[in-house]
């Protein structure tokens, strides 16, 4: 009797409430049941552009660190610095949009971006190498805010969640298509300077991030009763499997990466040839994600994480005996393609669980980071 009262509209009553950018579905059981189309693309493309300055930094620290790092023990500091400065952003771009809104804690990420560039740009063009880890570390903290788009498109669009999140992920292909591009964009126009202009390329493309920011959803929906009561915590036992896996990755795909370009011009292939590796690395990272959603569907989440750890294990095994170009971009191409893997379906699999807390969701990113700051050391090349 009491379940049929529930159901009996009242006055004044709020069954539900979906703000611009949230299209419920036509019976509004859980508003959001998915994300209009102007709010994910806003979300897709300030997620390319995060990850396009993360390339850009990318390209810079390896070199830059080598040239002015005291001794060659620190030389991967600044890359460090870089992971570090995402880590800590964990928690806070998990928090700081629920206490002052997602538009406002995304800019505010984005802004720490902006800054780490133009730092890290003032750094190599005066050769000081303790603002070039601060600069890292800034873009660093922008990175860590991006990479909870992801977890936002996951929380909004629970109806076609699975597709939302490989899409935003997967728009970071165009990172790998636009970056080496920009690079030598920047070469050209300030040859002398040619790392400071790839960085300021990137506090350029976190301006835009910024922008784009207060473009974001807000999450301020109100779901049905029967949908709230739907709704189930994910426990921590839960989110102990797609974390390790998804950390596993994130430990593999650093360690491989960063030694390669050094290994490949180690083997006699040019630098040119070598950002173009990267470049195809790049867009590996992020394109085979938009399979995973339908790949999952077959074989299950989990399936689909082993997957990529296991051609993560066939890319490290080709580095082994790599001595010339081929062997090295397949390499990295299917440490690319494994990790795109994993991390897309661990995702999906920690949001299948259920509805993570904020705590849960930082905890998991913040584990990522951690790995791929520990592989960064694993993987630096011995003198």
């Amino acid at each position: 009797m009491s379940d049929r009262l529930e159901e009996v509209p009242r006055a004044g009553r709020l069954a539900c409430f979906c703000p611009p950018g949230l299209a419920p579905d036509e019976e509004c059981d859980l508003a959001p049941s998915g994300l209009a189309p102007a709010a994910l693309g806003a979300v897709m493309a300030g997620f390319a552009l995060s990850v396009l300055a993360q390339t850009l930094a990318i390209g810079v620290l390896p070199i830059a660190g080598m040239l002015l790092a005291p001794s060659p023990a620190w030389s991967t500091a600044p890359y460090a610095a870089l992971l570090l400065g995402a880590a800590v952003a964990t928690f806070p771009a998990s928090f700081l949009e629920g206490a002052f809104g997602r538009r406002a804690a995304f800019a505010l990420g984005a802004s720490h971006g902006v800054a780490g560039g133009l730092v890290m740009a003032w750094a190599v063009s005066n050769a000081h190498f303790v603002a070039l880890c601060l600069g890292a570390f800034w873009l660093g903290v922008a990175q860590g805010f991006s990479l909870f788009y992801r977890h936002l498109v996951g929380l909004d669009a629970r109806a076609g969640a699975n597709r939302a999140m490989a899409a935003v992920f997967a728009a970071g292909a165009f990172a790998g298509l636009v970056g080496p591009a920009l690079a030598t964009f920047a070469a050209e126009l300030a040859p002398q300077r040619l790392y400071a202009g790839a960085a300021l390329a990137a506090a350029l493309a976190q301006v835009g991030v910024m922008a784009l920011a207060w473009a974001a959803p807000t999450g301020a929906a109100v779901a049905t009763e029967r949908a709230l009561r739907a709704e189930r915590p994910v426990t921590w036992t839960a989110l102990a499997a797609p974390t390790g896996l998804g950390a596993l990755a994130w430990f593999a795909m650093t360690a491989i990466m960063i030694g390669a370009p050094s290994a490949m011009m180690g083997c006699g292939v040019s630098a040119a040839a070598a950002t173009g590796a990267v470049a195809w690395h790049v867009v590996a990272m992020y394109a085979p994600a938009i399979l995973v959603p339908w790949l999952a569907g077959l074989v299950g989440a989990p399936a689909m994480a082993a997957a990529g750890l296991a051609l993560m294990a066939l890319a490290k095994w080709l580095t082994g005996g790599a001595d010339s170009y081929l062997p090295f971009v397949a390499a990295l191409i299917l440490v690319a393609v494994g990790w795109a893997w994993t991390t897309a379906a661990a995702t999906q699999w920690l949001h299948q669980s259920g509805r993570p807390s904020r705590a849960q969701l930082a905890l998991h990113d913040a584990a990522l980071f951690a790995a791929a700051i520990l592989g960064a050391f694993a993987g630096a090349p011995r003198p």
